[in-house]
């Protein structure tokens, strides 16, 4: 299957949002604004096959030395066919391009992270910035099964 990766521009916003949309309401993924996302375009990596959108995710800067992977996503009939694990990989790659040091992410599928050489961190540990900037938004908050896993870059 011939995917292509390119970084996401502002007139691929409403598709995003289409695509996220059963995540977001399941509370798998935190809904993200159009506003949001525009303000934020130049962390997300999406995911095409021919002209159609099947997938994204972003790298989103916390500090000068930490990032966090986030809003990933791979539509129905496209997943277990790498696009997920390349979204990530290439988000790896622009952090170490970028010169950080460890990226984190918080996800209900922990194995598939650990294949890629996270590991489980405390959510303790976490930025206190990105628990009320992001993690307050989310319907499950304050209880969160959600698992906190960090790579070294």
């Amino acid at each position: 299957m011939k995917i292509r990766y390119e970084k996401a521009k502002l007139s691929d916003i409403q598709n995003m949002q289409k695509l996220v949309m059963p995540e977001v309401e399941s509370g798998i993924i935190l809904a993200r604004s159009s506003d949001e996302i525009a303000t934020n375009i130049r962390s997300y990596t999406l995911a095409f096959k021919d002209d159609e959108l099947v997938g994204f995710c972003a790298l989103h800067i916390h500090t000068a030395y930490l990032a966090e992977i986030r809003s990933l996503i791979v539509k129905d009939g496209f997943r277990g066919n790498k696009i997920g694990e390349n979204l990530v990989m290439n988000s790896l790659d622009e952090a170490r391009n970028l010169g950080l040091q460890r990226v984190l992410c918080l996800t209900y599928r922990q194995s598939f992270f650990e294949r890629l050489g996270f590991v489980e961190i405390p959510k303790e540990s976490l930025p206190e910035h990105k628990i009320w900037a992001d993690c307050i938004k989310c319907k499950h908050f304050p209880v969160c099964n959600e698992v906190s896993l960090i790579k070294n870059l």
